[in-house]
């Protein structure tokens, strides 16, 4: 059984080619990389008693495998490769099987522990650090392991042994060297555009076969795209319980901006323009959004969509919706956003500029935990400036609804819901 990877871990070079602008038509420049190409060999000796005895020097050769253009073999020498061992020990080494001069390789030995314990012996070059670089195999027949790889007295009452079989791994990685210049020819390609394709097909409503009624709006999409994205979506309509030939679906509890903007992210893969969306540049405006798409994409199991609210959320934080967005990252377990705000509120001059909104009133009414979070948060701060504030573990996460700053998404002032 052969297995050939190419591992480029161990390159020595800088991922791509950087563009150069070169001082004169007389300059030039190039790189040298250095990589190992990867290859892997199982073999197994069974009837380990009827070799013993061949005599020292004498092997069981194992088949031919080919690692970086050239051939290897494992040899197994039951009764060692030198007679002045006596046969006390075996001997185990790779051998260069085909033509080849000064081949340079990275080599590992494992004999298998059979009693399922995991305990196998191995010899590695690789994972260390090498102080003469690796093996270097003159030519055809030049070899690398042990001569006394294993005392034959303790080979044969140990795990290794099992129903009079022995089972050894090889590895061999083969040391290539190549030079690269800049590249002088190439041919541009463009980003995708499959988002945007797909945000037309959302547009046009062309092949749509669901139609969501959100408030006194209605959205044509697809149960295939909505599917493929989001495992609700997928549940609800493929799942055990599910009806694929739903056509109609009423949503309740999502404002229809917020529910325009999620799908427009399901088919695009980007946070859309709120200001479009609200047809409102307000700051204001734009944070209540982001809220509400923040809670939509956690309950329809959106992750990416939820970090790209967290992280706008975080880049608009003011006075005014700290607390608002503490308490939303809190109810829908956003750790990072949380932390923002802890650290926003924690910010010398804050506190209390926060404790004048109205959403540090509600969050004293329905998240008092949360309050020893931004007390604790200051308290940090307070005693050394540079600390990062300190997470807690106790905050309760208590279930809220939360309506910003008391405003629906189209700027009417709307009575708390909790």
């Amino acid at each position: 059984m052969t297995m050939i990877d190419r591992d480029l871990s161990t390159a020595h070079a800088s991922p791509s080619w950087p563009a150069m602008a070169l001082s004169s038509p007389n300059d030039s420049s190039s790189r040298s990389v250095s990589e190992t190409v990867n290859g892997s060999h199982s073999f197994t000796i069974k009837g380990y008693t009827l070799v013993k005895g061949m005599g020292a020097g004498k092997y069981m050769s194992s088949d031919t495998f080919t690692v970086g253009g050239y051939d290897w073999a494992i040899y197994f020498y039951p009764d060692g490769k030198n007679p002045e061992d006596s046969s006390m020990y075996v001997s185990v080494f790779i051998a260069l099987a085909s033509d080849g001069t000064d081949v340079r390789a990275l080599f590992e030995l494992t004999l298998l522990d059979q009693s399922g314990k995991g305990k196998h012996k191995v010899h590695s070059h690789f994972d260390r650090a090498l102080e003469s670089g690796p093996y270097t195999l003159k030519y055809r027949g030049s070899m690398w392991g042990y001569k006394r790889f294993f005392r034959r007295s303790a080979l044969e009452t140990s795990d290794f042994l099992k129903d009079d079989c022995l089972s050894m791994h090889c590895t061999v990685g083969v040391v290539r060297t190549r030079v690269e210049g800049p590249r002088l020819f190439s041919i541009p390609i463009p980003p995708t555009d499959m988002g945007q394709s797909f945000k037309e097909l959302l547009d046009s409503g062309i092949g749509s076969d669901i139609v969501f009624e959100v408030g006194e709006e209605t959205f044509k999409a697809h149960k295939l795209v909505l599917a493929a994205r989001s495992p609700v979506f997928r549940a609800q309509f493929f799942g055990l319980i599910g009806d694929p030939n739903m056509e109609k679906v009423e949503v309740k509890d999502v404002e229809p901006p917020v529910f325009k903007a999620m799908l427009q992210f399901i088919y695009s893969d980007l946070l859309p323009n709120v200001h479009e969306l609200t047809g409102s540049i307000s700051m204001c405006t734009s944070t209540i959004l982001v809220q509400h798409l923040l809670a939509a994409a956690d309950c329809y199991g959106l992750d990416r969509l939820k970090i790209l609210c967290e992280a706008k959320l975080c880049e608009e934080l003011t006075a005014d919706t700290a607390a608002t967005t503490l308490a939303l990252a809190e109810q829908h377990n956003c750790a990072q956003l949380k932390a923002a705000c802890l650290r926003y509120v924690a910010t010398p001059g804050h506190l209390g500029a926060v404790m004048k909104s109205e959403g540090y009133h509600h969050l004293e009414e329905t998240c008092p935990a949360l309050l020893s979070d931004m007390l604790e948060a200051v308290a940090v701060v307070d005693e050394d400036p540079n600390l990062v504030c300190k997470k807690r573990t106790s905050s309760s996460n208590i279930g809220m609804n939360i309506v910003a700053d008391g405003i629906d998404l189209n700027g009417r002032r709307m009575r708390r819901r909790v």
